[in-house]
C-alpha cells in the first residue's frame, strides 16, 4: 500500500466517524452546510488565510468541513435539488474567500507573482462554473 492509499483511507474512516455523529445528531444537511460556510469558510477564513504563515492548513480544515455535508444528507436520506445547489454556491463563496486570503497574504509579504497566479485562479474558478452552467442551459434548449 502506498502512503498516500494509507492516508486516504485512514481519512476516509475519520469523516465516516463523522458523517454517523452528525447524522445521529439529525442535524439538517443545509444547517450543516451554512455553519460550515459562516464559521469556517467566510471571512473569518479569509482573514486566517492572511494571518497565518502556513494559510494551507487552513484551506485543508475548510475542504474537510465542506466534505461531510453531502454525506450527511445521503446517510439521512436528505439530499434535495436545493440543498444541491445551495451547496455549490456557498462553495464557490468559499473558494473566492480562500483566494481573497491568499492574496491579502502573498501581498503583504511582498510576493507579486504569486498575487497574479492567485488572481488567476480566482477568475478560473468563476469562469468554470459560469462555463459550465451556460453550457448546460445552453444544450439543454437547443435539445
Amino acid at each position: 500500500m502506498t502512503y498516500t492509499r494509507a492516508i486516504g483511507v485512514a481519512s476516509n474512516k475519520v469523516i465516516r466517524l463523522i458523517v454517523r455523529a452528525l447524522a445521529l445528531s439529525k442535524i439538517n444537511p443545509n444547517v450543516l452546510t451554512f455553519l460550515g460556510w459562516s464559521l469556517i469558510s467566510s471571512p473569518p477564513l479569509s482573514w486566517l488565510s492572511a494571518a497565518f504563515e502556513r494559510p494551507g492548513f487552513v484551506i485543508v480544515f475548510a475542504g474537510l468541513f465542506d466534505m461531510v455535508d453531502g454525506r450527511v444528507a445521503r446517510a439521512t436520506n436528505q439530499v434535495t435539488r436545493f440543498g444541491g445547489f445551495f451547496d455549490s454556491v456557498l462553495d464557490r463563496y468559499s473558494d473566492l474567500a480562500l483566494l481573497m486570503g491568499l492574496l491579502v497574504y502573498y501581498g503583504t509579504i511582498n510576493r507579486p507573482f504569486y498575487v497574479v497566479l492567485t488572481a488567476i485562479v480566482m477568475t478560473a474558478a468563476v469562469m468554470i462554473s459560469y462555463t459550465r452552467t451556460r453550457a448546460e442551459t445552453s444544450f439543454q434548449l437547443v435539445r
